[in-house]
């Protein structure tokens, strides 16, 4: 056969690929436009309600016939499942704790794609959920990076180091508008317990980026450039002001061109858009106004050893918090009005005008607990079009609530179920098990949807509260790539997705309960 009639041959597979494959590989025919009922990012939508509105199929009748129909199992290497899926048409995308990122058919799980990160990244994870937006999959991992590839090959289109500094990360999900991809960045600096490390330097940020190139069209740093100010008792450098990462994903009012997006708390010194809920102009990244519902905190990991004396300035008077503003802002409509809502890890959950900024009103759904914010909201609520749904996590415990948008009163509240850790294979670990609620809420049309650190995925009755359906992730499972995987606590970093008559679920997360086997991805349909 000679050259040319191969080249002929190659480029005849290719288009019948591209022609008569189009829409099975991608359920997207038009190469970027979404199908009603998928999930493309990790809000489900632009404006944060995490609210699949176009489910039909697992009703308030059907939901607790919801079974398992695959599991996807991860290698153990020490790292938890973290990264929420996105389903577009038949295709669910996701990264996984050994650094690749796959793509698998949705409905039966069977491989598509896969990408290594290591080619670009070296050690590099995927710790935050996908966008799939025009035809493309965007991404964050541990290395800062920020990924572009194609939706229906899973080939590299672009990948930016957006990070400049060595302890950056992405746990903030990407999010597509108007051919800009925004994405926060994070930070694990203040965790390290080495009172020799100078800290701390690293600057809380939110990026514009061009999603065709990757380039940055804007970034709005939520802290000054840190200066040394001095030593720590061990002699090592000091630096102020740091911290203030940008944890979730943002989200966009398309009506006014508006971001918003939380901020965490300070690693050191006391200025900085730290616990604010930030409103930008998304094309420009100017202030549009800003809301900081913490007078001071400062917070790192050694706040929490003994013999502190010196790395921990707010341990006497009280603003070694840990309250970040880690969860999703949720936009939310009232008799004609726009509002803006965001959860708070000291338990509340706090609304504000969308135009002006003016706070609405204030919900405290959680007591919060001493040297940190594990009581309370941590990384998103939904909103239905009725009423917002919101997570506690330990809160004493854990309890999910359904609060009226108006004035913010509790519509009913359903506490963790007493149960949850003497059932199940939680009740092998009763030293593990806790009454809390790490992940995001998700609701469909007349159902909610949330997932305990007891290993349990449960459904809701919207109306009332009532568990309708319950599984427990507590266990092994055989996975469509030919590994054995395990549930845990149901993973935080995201939540369920509700795409087309199916609900996923990522099961591993800290506390982890013990097991020779990585996490899993797990699928349900009816």
């Amino acid at each position: 056969m000679s050259q040319r009639t191969r080249r002929v041959l190659a480029l005849s597979a290719i288009a019948v690929l591209l022609v008569g494959g189009q829409t099975a590989a991608s359920g997207d025919p038009a190469g970027g436009g979404h199908r009603p009922g998928d999930w493309s990012s990790w809000t489900g939508d632009k404006g944060g309600s995490r609210f699949a509105a176009d489910e039909r199929r697992i009703t308030p009748r059907t939901a607790g016939k919801l079974s398992l129909k695959w599991a996807f199992a991860y290698p153990k290497n020490g790292f938890p499942a973290k990264s929420q899926p996105a389903v577009v048409g038949d295709g669910i995308y996701f990264g996984s704790p050994d650094g690749k990122f796959h793509a698998l058919d949705a409905r039966t799980g069977a491989a598509r794609w896969s990408f290594d990160l290591s080619t670009v990244a070296p050690r590099a994870v995927v710790i935050d959920g996908p966008a799939v937006a025009k035809g493309k999959v965007y991404f964050g991992d541990t290395n800062g990076y920020v990924y572009a590839l194609e939706q229906r090959t899973g080939k590299l289109v672009w990948a930016k180091d957006t990070e400049p500094h060595a302890a950056g990360q992405h746990t903030s999900s990407p999010i597509y508008h108007d051919g800009r991809i925004y994405i926060g960045a994070s930070s694990g600096e203040n965790v390290s317990p080495d009172r020799n490390y100078p800290c701390c330097t690293f600057r809380g940020h939110i990026d514009a980026l061009d999603a065709n190139t990757g380039d940055l069209a804007w970034r709005y740093f939520t802290v000054p450039e840190p200066k040394a100010v001095g030593t720590w008792p061990s002699g090592a450098t000091r630096y102020e002001p740091a911290g203030a990462g940008v944890w979730s994903s943002p989200i966009v009012d398309e009506s006014t061109g508006t971001l918003y997006v939380g901020t965490g708390n300070l690693y050191s010194g006391t200025t900085g858009d730290f616990d604010t809920l930030l409103a930008l102009n998304a094309r420009s990244g100017a202030v549009k106004w800003k809301q900081q519902v913490t007078k001071a905190d400062t917070w790192r990991l050694l706040c929490g050893f003994p013999d502190n004396e010196g790395y921990c300035p707010g341990q006497k008077d009280g603003t070694a918090l840990d309250y970040d503003l880690g969860a999703i802002p949720t936009l939310f409509h009232v008799r004609g009005r726009t509002y803006v809502g965001i959860g708070q890890k000291s338990g509340v959950f706090h609304a504000f005008d969308a135009r002006t900024g003016n706070p609405t009103w204030r919900r405290q759904l959680s007591v919060p607990m001493p040297g940190g914010g594990l009581s309370g909201i941590q990384w998103g609520t939904s909103f239905d079009g009725r009423n917002i749904y919101v997570a506690t996590n330990w809160g004493n415990p854990g309890t999910l609530f359904a609060l009226n948008p108006t004035n913010g009163d509790v519509v009913w509240q359903t506490e963790s179920p007493a149960d949850g850790c003497t059932t199940g294979g939680a009740a092998q670990h009763p030293t593990v098990c806790k009454r809390a609620h790490t992940p995001a809420v998700t609701s469909s049309p007349g159902l909610v949807y949330e997932g305990s650190v007891d290993g349990k995925m449960r459904v809701y009755d919207a109306k009332d509260g009532k568990v309708l359906w319950t599984f427990d992730t507590i266990r092994d499972f055989q996975g469509v790539n030919g590994l054995t995987g395990s549930g845990s606590a149901i993973s935080g970093n995201g939540g369920a997705v509700v795409a087309n008559g199916m609900l996923y679920i990522q099961s591993g997360y800290w506390p982890s309960y013990p097991s020779d086997h990585g996490n899993v991805l797990l699928a349900f349909g009816l």
